[in-house]
C-alpha cells in the first residue's frame, strides 16, 4: 500500500511492518498507540522504525492512518477525557431539586 508520511511516498505491506517491528521492545505508552502482533506500540515509535525518520518529522494521525489501512488496530490516547455534559443552570438545578426533570435528562 502507497501512502504519504512526512511527505514522502512509502510502500507499506502489512508483513513488511511485522518484520520491522520484530524484536523491537515496546516503549511506554503515552498516547495513540496500534497493535502489532501481541504488542501494543505508541504510534511514534512505529512510525520511526518504519520509515527510518525522526518522530518529530510526522504526526500521530499521518501513522494511524497508514497502519489502519494495513489492518492494524490502532486505539486512540487513554489521556484523552471525554466531553464534558453541559452544566445545568441555576433553574434547571432547583427543578431537578423539586422533583422536576431537566431538559438534560434527555
Amino acid at each position: 500500500m502507497r501512502c504519504v508520511i512526512a511527505r514522502y511516498p512509502f510502500d507499506l505491506t502489512k508483513g513488511g511492518v511485522l518484520d520491522s517491528m520484530k524484536g523491537v521492545t515496546p516503549e511506554p505508552v503515552t498516547g495513540e498507540s496500534v497493535t502489532i502482533g501481541r504488542r501494543r506500540y505508541p504510534v511514534k515509535q512505529v512510525g520511526e522504525v518504519v520509515t527510518r525518520q525522526d518522530r518529530r518529522d510526522f504526526s500521530s494521525g499521518e501513522v494511524v492512518r497508514a497502519m489502519t489501512r494495513l489492518g492494524f488496530t490502532c486505539h486512540p490516547d487513554p489521556e484523552a477525557a471525554p466531553a464534558p455534559a453541559p452544566a445545568a443552570t441555576p433553574v434547571q438545578t432547583a427543578s431537578a431539586l423539586l422533583g422536576g426533570t431537566t431538559p438534560l435528562d434527555g
